[in-house]
């Protein structure tokens, strides 16, 4: 299971957790390519908010989606994920 514990800027800060590769998503910011790895994971069920998001774990990058969501809700989350990815990556390169 994951816990979101903080956001910072945007970015999730998450505790360890292994999920299923979904695929990836280049961000390009002043330049500068990222290619962020999507994975699908069980999110616990407490009814705030929207699981998924962008992530920042131990200096990786990524974006995290509900593996039980249907296809439009992943797509959602991951459009969701990589605004906040570039909100994150703008703040922290070209400020």
């Amino acid at each position: 299971m994951l816990r979101f514990l903080d956001m910072q800027n945007g970015a999730q800060k998450i505790q360890p957790f292994s999920g299923r590769l979904v695929g990836f998503v280049r961000v390009e910011v002043g330049g500068r390519q990222f290619d962020l790895p999507v994975q699908a994971v069980t999110f616990e069920k407490d009814g705030v908010g929207s699981a998924g998001g962008f992530f920042v774990h131990d200096g990786q990058l990524g974006i995290l989606v509900d593996e039980g969501a249907g296809p439009p809700e992943v797509q959602a989350q991951i459009e969701k994920a990589t605004a906040q990815a570039v909100r994150h990556l703008s703040q922290k390169y070209l400020n």
